[in-house]
């Protein structure tokens, strides 16, 4: 969660401050909070990853760190992206979005994001009842995250379904690339999550799962939850 607000505050907001609004100030104080909370949060991982007894025994206790950071990598690129088009419009005085870009339902996210949050809050609690031994409950909770997570996928594709209808095509404009890569880049992520929630709820019907397995999954899936975040707010309220 540290790296997450660091990041969020060193990049999108320490540059909108400095080349949107021209408010080297407000950057400044962004990037001076924002680094300290990334410099934290990466110590503190480090930390956690060199001391804690390895889970399971020839597998690196790094190795689900590694692969998230390298997740963040692959979002950042496209944020990037983003980011260079939409400074660069506002540099320019060019309209944004682009002509073409029909009126974004700004109720929707909103809805989204609650959606997904609860179902990060449900697959913990599923988590916390298979620590007490509570097989029943978990598989409860579980199957309140997979719905949850169908739930927003669903509202993915009503949002697709109804701007393709208006003519908003991924090759519309660069607000429309940027706006399907993003969100389409994440759904898979999300499809992928629910994927992984299947294989675990199979799992567990028919016999045991490895704890580190629920675990590993919950760590993907809180972390595709916190990139939502960041789709949310760049590509639907700036």
């Amino acid at each position: 969660m540290a790296i997450s607000f660091g990041v969020l505050l060193l990049l999108p907001t320490a540059f909108t401050m400095q080349f949107v609004y021209q408010q080297p100030l407000a950057a400044i104080i962004a990037a001076g909070i924002g680094t300290p909370l990334v410099l934290a949060g990466v110590a503190k991982w480090i930390h956690e990853g060199a001391t804690q007894h390895p889970a399971i025994s020839n597998i690196s206790p790094v190795g689900i760190g590694v692969f998230i950071i390298g997740e963040i990598l692959i979002f950042l690129g496209l944020f990037a992206s983003y980011w260079v088009l939409r400074i660069s419009a506002g540099v320019d005085g060019a309209p944004w979005p682009p002509p073409g870009t029909p009126h974004l339902n700004l109720v929707l996210p909103l809805v989204m994001t609650a959606i997904l949050v609860s179902s990060s809050l449900a697959y913990h609690r599923a988590e916390h009842h298979l620590d007490e031994g509570r097989k029943g409950a978990f598989m409860l909770w579980l199957c309140a995250a997979i719905v949850l997570g169908a739930a927003f996928l669903g509202c993915t594709v009503y949002e697709y379904t109804h701007l393709i209808e208006e003519g908003f095509l991924p090759g519309t404009n660069q607000f429309s690339a940027a706006f399907y890569s993003l969100t389409g880049f994440h759904g898979s992520h999300v499809l992928v999550g629910l994927a992984s929630f299947l294989a675990i709820l199979v799992g567990m019907t028919f016999g045991n799962v490895h704890k580190m397995l629920v675990k590993v999954a919950g760590i993907y899936w809180h972390f595709v939850d916190v990139v939502w975040f960041f789709v949310a707010t760049q590509v639907y309220y700036w």
